[in-house]
């Protein structure tokens, strides 16, 4: 499965690895993200019905500088989750940053393996029951062969986050790179190449697609690694969700979720009925196309996806005893900002949109807190002063404005 171009991707990530990160930036912060945020995992993986007190295994499947193998392990021990978290790569340097993080952490549950994940299951048998691959399968000789491996080592029941490049959001960057094959050589050393793409940047005209696409910039805050990765990365190789949806297929998996849902639904961008009339006949996978093409500004997708076997796992939203969370963000706060008008505006990458949010929405929000299931918050509505018909039917409307953003979630039960 290797190449001469795997191997000149071997020497980037170990003359630059990805994302820049410094162990001592762990004290300030904990980079967040999707994939693999565990109340994610929770929701969408698992449909808030695995349990809590059950070990989790989950392999980081080129888990580069460590964003989030740190992040996962981090969440686990604050909600005090038993269970492991495996970091495989092959980049020795990529391994003594992703290890400082965690040890400058004191996090006790993670554990490092160098080596491939062409080589599963020999690398790290598992079998896990969460799988993240974010940013690996894009840059494989055989993206197909890479998720196969993965399925090879996913504990029955389990899941994969996944994120690959999108095309239409990276608009410029493949010119570049184009460019940059006949200035910088793939063969030169990773050093001399940066500091030709370093020249060119510099050099280039108003025109270049690049300087206008607003949501890539990579190669001006990521340091020489985002610059190496966004622009002299031997293969890259980017996927629409349709070409995602087929190669999830092939490996007997299905999308469960697109992070975040809202955005790949054309009915948020499309208000004309006429057109929503043609929306509503397409399957799941054009509507997700529709919105990708439209909007132009998605430059990765991110993807939670089961086996296609599985039986689906809706969260139990209805359950009194369920604990609804809010995914970083503060109830009582988020409840005082609500606006008067009853939207709650929302941007991804400076595109913006309104949803929908329900009259109690407020008397909810202000409610949750992590720890108190719904029964106790809808008591807490009702006794408030409105009526229960009217608490659970806003419940209702809350959870279909909020879960597709991916902020309002279920929590694993005890």
């Amino acid at each position: 499965m290797t190449d001469s171009t795997d191997r000149s991707l071997a020497a980037q990530y170990e003359a630059f690895p990805y994302p820049a990160r410094d162990a001592r930036e762990e004290a300030k912060r904990l980079v967040v993200g999707s994939p693999s945020h565990l109340r994610e995992v929770d929701h969408w993986v698992f449909g808030a019905r695995r349990p809590a007190s059950r070990p989790l295994a989950a392999l980081m499947a080129g888990g580069g500088s460590g964003d989030g193998t740190v992040m996962l392990a981090q969440q686990m021990a604050w909600l005090g989750r038993p269970g492991r978290v495996t970091w495989l790569d092959r980049s020795a340097s990529a391994r003594r940053v992703a290890a400082a993080r965690a040890a400058a952490r004191g996090l006790d549950n993670v554990a490092f393996v160098e080596g491939s994940i062409l080589d599963l299951p020999g690398a790290a048998p598992g079998p896990f029951d969460y799988i993240d691959c974010c940013g690996v399968l894009h840059h494989l000789p055989d993206p197909a062969a890479g998720l196969a491996a993965l399925v090879s080592v996913l504990a029955p029941g389990g899941g994969i986050g996944l994120m690959v490049y999108a095309p239409h959001g990276r608009t410029g960057v493949y010119m570049l790179q184009d460019a940059l094959r006949l200035l910088a050589p793939v063969e030169e050393a990773p050093p001399a190449r940066v500091e030709i793409a370093k020249r060119l940047w510099k050099q280039l005209p108003e025109t270049a697609w690049l300087r206008k696409n607003p949501w890539i910039d990579d190669h001006i805050r990521g340091g020489d690694a985002g610059l190496y990765d966004l622009l002299l990365n031997p293969r890259d190789v980017a996927f629409t969700v349709p070409q995602l949806a087929a190669l999830v297929a092939g490996a007997g998996l299905r999308i469960a979720c697109l992070v975040e849902p809202l955005r790949y639904d054309p009915d948020t961008w499309l208000a004309d009925p006429r057109l929503r009339g043609r929306t509503a006949g397409l399957d799941p996978v054009a509507r997700a196309a529709l919105a990708e093409a439209i909007c132009g500004n998605m430059g990765i997708h991110i993807a939670y996806c089961v086996r296609a076997t599985d039986p689906v796992a809706a969260p139990p939203w209805e359950d009194d005893a369920a604990v609804p969370v809010l995914r970083e963000l503060d109830g009582p706060a988020l409840a005082k900002a609500l606006r008067p008008d009853g939207m709650l505006p929302v941007t991804w990458d400076g595109l913006r949109a309104a949803v929908p949010v329900p009259r109690l929405a407020g008397a909810f929000l202000a409610r949750i807190d992590g720890t108190r299931p719904w029964g106790e918050i809808l008591d807490g509505v009702v006794t408030a002063g409105a009526s229960r018909e009217a608490a659970l039917r806003d419940r209702a409307a809350l959870v279909r404005a909020m879960e597709p953003l991916n902020r309002l979630l279920l929590a694993a039960p005890p």
